[in-house]
């Protein structure tokens, strides 16, 4: 892999100043409850650097069964204590720290159709446990844009006073997630911020990536959904832990995405130009798309620091270079909410 493309995505992850600052006065330790997803270790890694930084010294503490194989160590190498634990097994969650700063990951979005029932268990049956466990810390519960409604392209996205309306199972169990969480922080007087992300977007996954390869590959792109939201996956992640200072009761909802409302054939078109390859498109551009207007985040945290037309130059290099990739689509075409 080329030595500079690797030195700007290190460059583009570092923590800022204003999230050094706030690690520094943040009070106690910051658990981590699903960290083996997509997002968990670059989060950790970011928290941990970013407390390094301050020289408040306290842990970062990552939960997940630890079943990839070389997790455990690429965390505990980053300087992240981890812990082995299925947050469905009662025994296990009981066994966990008492940690004054959570951040919620755990869930499950893909191979909803036909696992309905385990869906709604892992996504609004456990954030009642742990909401309960955790009832005197300060949560981050990570939530996506799939509670809203499909909007007209032309209005901007869904902002948080938009009543949910999400389309589908897994969106409408997020919103049990949410609902949940919202219970147990008004029953406890329980410090919450609910963190509607999507999509984020890493080198080895999301969006960009996605439809990079199909156009790279020749294989047709699907207008219908014809406009999303992207964000790097670092300033995502500095979102998250800067949003530990804005946990409140009632808990403060916060959506989390990039500042565009991007179209699906022009992103498709400025990776044609890379790969020198002419996108190809099946049907046309409907007029509504799942779309999140995250301007609040920007008024709290100021706009992402990495642009989308550097993700795309990135996302396009990386491929060019060969870089390794995780087959977990997004499935962001879905316009019927089967996942």
């Amino acid at each position: 892999m080329s030595e500079n493309i690797q030195a700007a995505v290190e460059t583009l992850l570092q923590p800022s100043a204003a999230l050094v600052a706030e690690m520094a006065a943040l009070e106690g330790d910051i658990l981590i409850l699903g960290v083996g997803g997509k997002i968990g270790p670059s989060l950790a890694k970011l928290a941990k650097q970013a407390i390094d930084k301050s020289g408040v010294p306290r842990k970062v503490i990552g939960v997940s069964r630890l079943t990839e194989p070389g997790l455990k160590e690429q965390l505990e190498q980053d300087g992240i204590e981890t812990i082995a634990a299925d947050l469905m097994n009662e025994e296990d969650l009981a066994a966990l720290p008492d940690v004054k700063n959570v951040l919620y990951l755990a869930g499950t979005k893909f191979g909803t159709t036909g696992k309905e029932a385990f869906t709604w268990a892992m996504n609004t049956y456990l954030p009642g446990r742990v909401a309960e466990k955790y009832r005197n810390s300060r949560i981050v519960v990570y939530s996506t844009g799939n509670v809203y409604p499909l909007t007209p392209v032309l209005a901007g996205g869904a902002d948080e006073s938009m009543a949910p309306a999400p389309v589908g199972e897994y969106g409408q169990s997020c919103l049990g997630r949410e609902r949940v969480f919202q219970h147990f922080s008004g029953k406890y007087n329980t410090p919450l911020l609910v963190y509607r992300l999507n999509y984020a977007n890493d080198l080895q996954y999301g969006v960009l990536l996605e439809i990079a390869k199909s156009v790279r590959d020749g294989k047709p792109i699907d207008l219908r959904m014809g406009h999303v939201n992207v964000i790097w996956q670092g300033d995502a992640n500095e979102m998250a832990l800067r949003s530990f200072t804005h946990c409140a009761v009632p808990a403060k909802l916060l959506n989390i995405t990039g500042p565009e409302t991007a179209p699906v054939r022009w992103i498709a078109g400025e990776f044609g130009k890379i790969f020198g390859k002419a996108p190809v498109f099946l049907h046309e551009e409907e007029a509504t798309a799942l779309l999140s207007n995250a301007a609040e985040s920007f008024r709290l945290f100021g706009y992402p620091k990495v642009s989308l037309k550097e993700m795309i130059g990135l996302t396009a290099a990386w491929m060019e270079q060969g870089g390794r990739t995780i087959s977990k689509a997004t499935h962001f075409q879905e316009r019927e909410g089967q996942f």
